[in-house]
């Protein structure tokens, strides 16, 4: 039997029908066109899971149960996503109101938890009883596998590593606190700091990368600083630190087998990771074990949205 998994995004939405090796065999996708209300995004959910089905040149009949990763607090036993700041959704009873369309069973997670099932089941992480990973993005989300199972707490809020402090009274967060690690490490995080240091030096490389302040994205210090430039190096040192200080945390609170990093950013390669293994190495409790966390790069990208939402049922 095959699975549908659903990638709910604020910007996309993404079904794939998903086969009993991971493999995505058919997939649809629409704008999700915030903001409107949920019945309209789930109905275009629906609408999606069937044309994915159809691309797959399969029926309805052949899927077994539809899954969806939503972004925020996705209680599992009811169904319903009781919060989501980036959707608008409060209470809204996701699961019952898909599976009425649709037809089929419907189960609902947490998106970065889902992500991080994909990679478990078939991605950087395959393999493992135990992994985090997490992603940089427009914040930072985290999701958390141990032994084999999806952790998101007795209240289904769990894993909102972005959301802990490494900054006591520093950069505000949309959460409401203050230094959060999202606010220094987030793909929108580094760009107000390369900002920052283009006002601070009108004469760095990055002014004559990125044309304008505006002209700013996760690449610029990054290629100020292959290009020589100080200021950029400055700004590529310090977020890379800060990464690390999560990182670090991560580590020391749960010793996972791996620690996966997903983004855009993870397209540096090298130039991110090497100092990151470094850090970790220098600071994490665990440097006398035997056994040692190992860092590595999420290999499904969207993908592993789709796969673990599939699998969550």
């Amino acid at each position: 039997m095959y699975r549908i998994g659903i990638d709910l995004g604020g910007t996309n939405i993404v079904a794939g029908v998903v086969d009993d090796n991971y493999r995505i065999v058919g997939l649809s996708k629409c704008k999700t066109n915030l903001p409107r209300p949920a019945q309209d995004i789930i109905q275009d959910m629906a609408k999606i899971t069937h044309e994915a089905i159809a691309a797959a040149g399969l029926t309805m009949d052949d899927i077994a149960c539809v899954g969806v990763g939503s972004p925020g607090t996705c209680n599992a036993n009811t169904g319903i996503v009781e919060y989501s700041n980036n959707l608008r959704f409060e209470n809204v009873p996701l699961r019952d109101m898909l599976s009425d369309l649709v037809g089929k069973k419907v189960f609902i997670e947490n998106d970065a938890n889902a992500a991080a099932l994909g990679e478990a089941l078939a991605g950087a992480a395959k393999g493992a009883q135990s992994c985090v990973c997490i992603t940089l993005g427009t914040g930072v989300g985290g999701g958390i596998i141990i032994d084999g199972k999806i952790y998101g707490g007795f209240n289904f809020a769990g894993a909102e590593l972005g959301h802990t402090v490494i900054v006591v009274d520093g950069e505000p967060c949309t959460c409401g606190r203050y230094g959060c690690w999202e606010s220094y490490a987030s793909a929108s995080a580094l760009i107000r700091q390369t900002r920052r240091a283009m006002e601070q030096d009108p004469e760095s490389e990055m002014w004559k990368i990125a044309g304008s302040l505006d002209g700013v994205d996760g690449r610029t210090s990054f290629d100020a600083m292959r290009a020589g430039d100080k200021s950029g190096k400055q700004v590529v040192d310090r977020y890379i630190r800060y990464i690390a200080s999560g990182l670090i945390n991560v580590i020391n609170i749960f010793q996972p087998e791996i620690l996966c990093i997903g983004g855009g950013i993870c397209k540096e390669g090298d130039i991110l990771l090497k100092p990151l293994e470094e850090q970790i190495k220098k600071e994490r409790y665990s440097k006398f074990s035997s056994h040692q966390t190992r860092l590595t790069v999420a290999q499904l990208g969207n993908d592993a949205g789709i796969i673990g939402a599939a699998c969550i049922g």
